[in-house]
Order: C-alpha cells, then structure tokens, then sequence
C-alpha cells in the first residue's frame, strides 16, 4: 500500500508542477546582452534619471538616446535599448522605485522592434500591440499575444543600484 501511495503522490506532484509551468511568464526571451548604464551621481541623475510616476526615458547606442548622454567605452544597452521609468517595486515595496527593461518587445524578439510608453504608462508593442505593466507589475503582460498566447512572455528586466554619489547604475 506504502508504494501505491509514492507512485500517486509522484504522479500528482508531477503534473501540478506540469500545469504551474503553462501558466508562468517568461522574462528571459530576450537574448542576455550588457547592460552598463552610468547615471551615478545626482547631477546626472537629475538630467537623465527620472522623477516622478510614469516619467521615463529610453537608453540607446544607436541612434543615440538621449542624444546628449556622456556614454563612455563601458556602456551598453542590452538587445533593443533601455527603459527607465520611475513605478513602484512590488519586490522591495518602494513606492517611487526606478525600473529598467529592454525596450525590445519578447513576442517580436527583434532589437528594432521596441515598446513605447501610452498615456496610461503602459509599455505597448507597435507591431503585435502586446501590452505590459511596467510601473507596478514589474513588466508583466496584460494584454496582446504577450498575455493570452500559449506562451506568456514579460519584459527582460533590468538592476538598478543606487550609487553613494545620489544617482544609479543600470546593468544586469
């Protein structure tokens, strides 16, 4: 009776684990590229951080975003660029965090084709129109083929580090 009740209980275990994997998201779709984004001291960040819900910022080598930052040799910007926009960290519970993503939408997976910010602070995918939360749901899909296609794929997320000097450094 003692194996009869391993095998069902193994059995169980192994499709409950099975049908939790369906419903996860996935935020690795995005090839792992650097990320070295310097904003590290206070003038910086007040000229390219952010301040305040919703206020963002896109980060690019090519074409240069913002087109005045003092990129250096060391800096990257991951696989389509990056978004910086001020939201709220349900992992840390600060109420005015500064989040980082790639601006590459997952289900395209392509560098050109990148996520743009609406009026609801909501990043929006122009070609498959894929909507994510990335001010208070750490770039979870809410809408498009990113939430409801057999595969559900959020944002690749990015580290941001507060530095001694009053800014961050964004990396991965």
């Amino acid at each position: 009776m003692r194996f009869s009740n391993f095998i069902y209980l193994t059995i169980t275990l192994a499709i409950t684990a099975f049908c939790q994997g369906c419903d996860s998201v996935n935020d690795e779709r995005i090839p792992n590229m650097p990320v070295n984004i310097s904003i590290s001291n206070a003038g910086l960040w007040n000229t390219y951080g952010v301040a305040g819900f919703g206020s963002y910022r896109n980060f690019t080598l090519s074409p240069r975003q913002p087109a005045s930052f003092p990129y250096s040799s060391k800096s990257a910007t991951g696989f389509g660029g990056v978004l910086l926009i001020e939201g709220i960290d349900p992992f840390l519970g600060n109420t005015a965090a500064p989040l980082a993503y790639d601006l590459a939408c997952p289900v395209e997976r392509s560098p050109e084709i990148k996520v743009t910010i609406n009026s609801e602070y909501m990043a929006v995918c122009p070609v498959c129109q894929s909507i994510y939360d990335v001010t208070m749901q750490r770039g979870a899909p809410i809408g498009g083929p990113a939430a409801t296609g057999k595969y559900k794929y959020a944002l690749k997320t990015y580290t941001c580090l507060s530095s001694t000097e009053g800014g961050y450094f964004i990396t991965n």
